[in-house]
Order: structure tokens, then sequence, then C-alpha cells
């Protein structure tokens, strides 16, 4: 422990020492117990490190808690601002009672630091033990150490800044990290160059999120049904334009409905409006709460039909506006460094060609316009998307980075019956029945359920960045 408290400009950072680990796990286990927490819940991790070539290979252990880094994304992303940094010692502390468990902290973080209890539906992660230094005592995880592997150091934050701008890969310094993480690494004196975690070449699916893959599939339709129904307006339709806006207004509503689902406190929904200036979170319930005002005075003029056309016409362009906006600000949330997969502009041309794709099938569906440009709307939409998903597909294959190739290698493997279907329900939904003049219902059942498979798809084939790939340099393939 420093026998001072941080001056300014300064703050309190882990050292972590990989050449005195012996990979036992007493600081895992003294967090636990430090917290209370269950054994599944481990906010403090440790990593086998393995690298080398027959016989001579070696095996290393990095163990990592919360950076406390000096720009932190769980903070600037937190729809809620449950995060707050300590302006003297630099920690990064978590407020259980702000929470609303979200999750959106977990996808944020770099290092896949916060963790999110089911069982209190919020999320906790590593303080450092600031109640105990603040006794000039330790963190647990410090004094458990046998070794002494772990220490906590005063750094300079413009110096480490500097340190870490310039640094070269390979040298205990977070390389490439936004969030610019303040724990410094010492690293084995001859890590070999094919070293790296032994987990991370294992990858599985995670989890599917399934009141997300609802809704935002959900309010894409929505979205896309105003949109279509918009313009058709514009076109000169005007029979049964006000029940097709309702019935999509309904679709619009449960989609809203089921996001709260998501999370782990839902009666505290309304709190995801507060950091709508930095979280992408916040954005995507603010517009879509504008979007759901709008587009239900948008249905009452259709439905009375009593509105003058120029306004009415008005305020569609701003459901529709509104409702893009929602749609793009949706995708944005999962536009993270610590997860590559989804972070890629390909995420936003994907969600709204969701809309674009089920808006004219829905217009159908309600008997609205002429179901010959609707077909073939539908058709081209699903076109780009089978382009697009061939595309997303065709990176991951093609790219370096490990986690894209294990996205490629579940989807080819554990998914590939799934991504099949996925196909074929978006091929007979949105191209063949369609423009066979089959049942437009039936057409939009299929496509929808395409597009559910293909956002849980979305959820579960993401593979996270590890902890240890800011400070290790990972260039093999996925296993």
């Amino acid at each position: 422990m420093p026998a001072r408290t941080p001056a300014a400009g300064e703050q309190y950072r882990f050292h972590f020492d990989m050449k005195k680990c012996i990979g036992c796990k007493c600081c895992v286990v003294a967090c636990n117990e430090q917290n209370g927490n269950p054994a599944s819940i481990n906010w403090r991790r440790v990593g086998e490190i393995e690298g080398g070539w027959f016989p001579n290979s070696t095996r290393s252990y990095l163990s990592m808690g919360c950076n406390h880094c000096v720009e932190p994304t769980c903070l600037s992303g937190c729809p809620v601002d449950a995060y707050s940094k300590d302006p003297v010692t630099g920690i990064v502390r978590h407020s259980a009672d702000a929470c609303i468990g979200c999750q959106y902290c977990t996808w944020n973080c770099s290092y896949g630091v916060p963790q999110y209890n089911a069982d209190r539906g919020v999320v906790g992660k590593c303080d450092m033990c600031h109640g105990r230094l603040s006794l000039g005592q330790a963190p647990a995880c410090v004094s458990a150490c046998p070794e002494g592997a772990i220490a906590i150091e005063i750094v300079n934050i413009e110096a480490w800044r500097t340190a870490v701008a310039t640094a070269a890969e390979s040298t205990g310094l977070p390389a490439g990290d936004s969030s610019l993480s303040a724990t410094r690494i010492t690293l084995p004196d001859s890590l070999p160059p094919n070293a790296k975690p032994r987990d991370i070449t294992h990858v599985k699916p995670e989890h599917p999120h399934w009141p997300l893959v609802v809704m935002t599939v959900l309010t894409q339709m929505s979205v896309g049904a105003f949109t279509t129904i918009w313009l058709l307006q514009l076109l000169g339709a005007s029979s049964r334009l006000g029940i097709a806006a309702l019935a999509s207004l309904l679709v619009g509503a449960l989609a809203l409905g089921a996001s709260t689902l998501h999370l782990g406190r839902p009666i505290h929904a309304y709190r995801a409006l507060r950091m709508w200036r930095r979280s992408w979170l916040s954005r995507e319930v603010l517009l879509f709460s504008s979007f759901s005002g709008i587009a239900t005075m948008y249905a009452a003029a259709l439905w009375s039909g009593g509105v003058p056309a120029p306004v009415t016409t008005a305020v569609g362009a701003l459901t529709v506006a509104l409702g893009i906006a929602g749609v793009t600000a949706s995708a944005c949330i999962y536009r993270v460094p610590s997860r590559p997969a989804w972070n890629t502009r390909y995420t936003l041309l994907q969600f709204n060609l969701t809309g674009a794709l089920l808006g004219p099938l829905f217009a159908m569906a309600v008997n609205v316009g002429d179901p010959k440009w609707l077909a073939l709307a539908s058709a081209a939409m699903a076109g780009a998307q089978f382009v697009l998903l061939a595309v997303r597909f065709l990176r991951c294959i093609a790219s370096d980075s490990l986690e894209l190739k294990g996205t490629a290698r579940l989807l080819s493997t554990v998914f590939a019956r799934h991504l099949l279907a996925r196909g074929v329900l978006l091929a007979a939904g949105a191209v063949v029945l369609p423009l066979i003049g089959a049942p437009a219902a039936f057409a939009l059942t299929l496509a929808f359920g395409a597009e559910i498979l293909g956002r849980y798809l979305f959820f579960v084939s993401v593979v996270p960045a590890h902890m240890a790939t800011p400070y290790i340099p990972v260039e093999s393939e996925a296993a």
C-alpha cells in the first residue's frame, strides 16, 4: 500500500506481477467473501496464459479486477448515472441503488468487468475495497495473495496517458484501449510470441437476451410500417391507412412493453431518460418515447380523416424521422469495442433493413396499398439483407481478429442450422410468398420469424473481447 493518498492529477491503481502469480485464485475467493458474492459472480478473475512450443511450453496467470480506467466507458454509457469516479482516489464506483439492471455496462466495458446479479436485479463490480482503503487497509485481494502479486500504486494520470500512447505491444500497458485502463501489469521475462489466454480459443454462445430480441424487431417493424404508410399517403393512398397506423401503433406499444422485461428493476425504467446527452440507451428511450407520442397523433389524424392533409403529412414525416432515429440509436447501443462483431456500421444497416423489410409486408397484411409494389419492395429489402449477411460472415472469416473468427465459427458450427433456417424463412416470407400472391399474413409471419431468428443469432454468436487482449496481443485462430 502507498504511504500517502493521491495528490492532484493522480489516482490509485492495481499493479499485477505475472512473474509472481501461481494461479491459486486466493484473490478471487477473498473478493467474493469480502463482497458477499456467489461463486458464479467474480469481480476478480484469474486467466491462464499459455504459449511456447513443445517441449518448451509455458503457462502464466493474469488476475484482473476493475481497472478503474481514466476514461471509464461503463460510466459514460450508463443511462442512469449509476457510476462515478472518485475525484480524489480515482476509484470507479457503482451505485446499486441507482442501477436499473439494463446490463449495458457489461457490454460497454472493454474488460467485461461489471457482472450482472440476476437475484438482485443489478450490476456489481470491484470498487478496490474503498471502505478498507479509507481505513488504511489493503483491498481483500491484495491481502489474500500469498505471493504478493497484487499491489496498490499511485499513478500520475498524464504521465500514464503519455506512456500508454507511446508504448509498444507486449509491454504490460493497455494498447488500443479507449477507456485507458489504469492497471499496470508486469509481464514474464520471456513471454512466448504465441502466448494467449487458454480460454480465448474455445468460444461459447452468449446469452440470447430474448426481451431485447423481441423488442428490437418489433420496434423496427413498427417504424417500417409507419414509414410505408406515410409513403403510401404521399403516393395518394387513402383507404385503411388509419387502421394500418393503429395496428402499427399497437406493435410499437408491445415492443416498449417487452423492453422493460430485460431490466433487472423494471419499476425504475423511467430513470433511463436521465443521461441522454451521453448514453445511446438513454437516447433510444427518449427517441422511441417521442416516436410513440407523435405516432399516436399521426394514427389519430389518419383515423379521423378530419385533419388537413398537409398537417397529417407533416406529422407523418416527423413520425418517420423519429422512428428511424430511434432505430439508429438502438443500433448504436451495440457499437461497443468490447464486442467486435457488433462494432461495425453493418449493425446500423441490419437494424434499419429489418424495418424496411417488414414494413411493406405489414402493410400488405392489413390490406393497404398495391400488393404488387409492396411485394417488390419486400423482395428488394430481403435481397439487401442477404447481401449484408454474406458480407458480415465473410468479414468475420477474413478478419485477423480472434473474436470475429470465433463468431464465424459459432455461426458455422453450433448455430449452422439456425443460420440456414433464418435464410429459408427470409427467402420464403419476404421473397417467394409475396411475389406469388400467397396470403400476406402468412408471409409476414415467416419473415418476422426470420428476423427474430436473425436477432437471436446476433446476440448469441457475438464473442466478447478477452480481458487480457489489450495487454497481451493475440493473433491465433479460434478453435
